[in-house]
């Protein structure tokens, strides 16, 4: 389901009944309350029963209401201002510990995404990556640190790496314009979506290149045309978003690059190692590391 979930609500009104329409009433004035709350809690603050809150669920194309809980949540991170974002976040967080709260739910973020991301598209990814003759890596706002840590490592592999940096709407098409059939192109973005990720996507696409898209979900604008869109568990950790899940799916093309060709990363890497101690790039004393 790829649509708004405000917007599918709105559609399906009319045919609402009336304990239905409550629940639509609530979602849509109080999503960032309703977007963590469960079925029996919505089904009160409603005024309705849980099992009508599970049947709205299910009329509305959800398999049921664990369908219709991830949309709010999805709504709710691509409508929110960041004012607003840290508001909910800290509705959240109450009383407990912050430390506690926040690395528990980034363990289960990187739990949910191992289970359920596509191995196939993952292998497709990397083969994109190993035949590709240039990779250009794109990465907005947030994202451009998940970019520029990709750039570091596979520049250390392959020799045709372009991370496109931070740039206008128009600036980002001067970046791409050499973009052509057999290059791969990797795209990350997460709720709010950067409207110039999806206008470079789209543009890689009709260049012919080979489109990566590292995102949260198939509603996600820059997963439908992409060669292979590989999804993270993403959620709100205050008003920024938690980033550890696509930072291990990031980690885990490197890996799995660097094992398709160990020869030439050792080289690459032995190599590097000789300039370091040359120019003293690392103190010896406390031994070098590959950063």
């Amino acid at each position: 389901m790829t649509a708004d979930l405000i917007e599918i609500i709105e559609k399906a009104l009319p045919e609402m009944s009336k304990g239905q329409k409550r629940i639509a009433s609530y979602i849509t004035n109080h999503c960032e309350k309703a977007a963590y709350m469960t079925a029996s809690r919505l089904g009160e603050e409603s005024g309705v029963s849980e099992s009508t809150v599970v049947r709205f669920a299910i009329e509305l194309g959800f398999d049921g209401y664990p369908g219709l809980h991830r949309a709010m949540q999805e709504t709710l991170r691509k409508r929110l201002t960041s004012v607003q974002r840290m508001e909910v976040a800290n509705n959240r967080f109450g009383e407990g510990s912050v430390l506690e709260q926040v690395l528990t739910q980034d363990a289960e973020r990187i739990r949910t995404t191992l289970e359920t991301i596509d191995r196939r598209a993952f292998d497709n990814a990397v083969e994109a990556l190993l035949s590709a003759n240039t990779i250009y890596i794109i990465g907005m706002r947030s994202s451009f640190a998940l970019a520029e840590f990709l750039d570091h490592n596979l520049s250390l592999i392959f020799p045709n790496v372009h991370l496109v940096r931070n740039a206008s709407g128009s600036e980002i098409f001067e970046h791409l314009l050499r973009v052509k059939r057999g290059d791969a192109v990797i795209a990350i973005s997460f709720p709010r979506y950067s409207s110039r990720i999806i206008n470079a996507a789209d543009f890689a696409t009709s260049c012919g290149a080979n489109v990566i898209a590292i995102t949260d979900s198939e509603s996600s604008p820059i997963a439908k045309n992409a060669s292979a869109a590989l999804y993270a568990k993403s959620d709100m950790a205050s008003f920024a978003d938690s980033l550890v899940a696509p930072l291990s799916i990031i980690n885990a093309l490197i890996a799995a690059i660097g094992v398709k060709k160990q020869k030439e990363v050792a080289e690459n890497l032995a190599r590097l190692e000789e300039v370091w101690d040359d120019y003293d790039v690392y103190d010896k004393k406390k031994g070098s590391a590959l950063r």
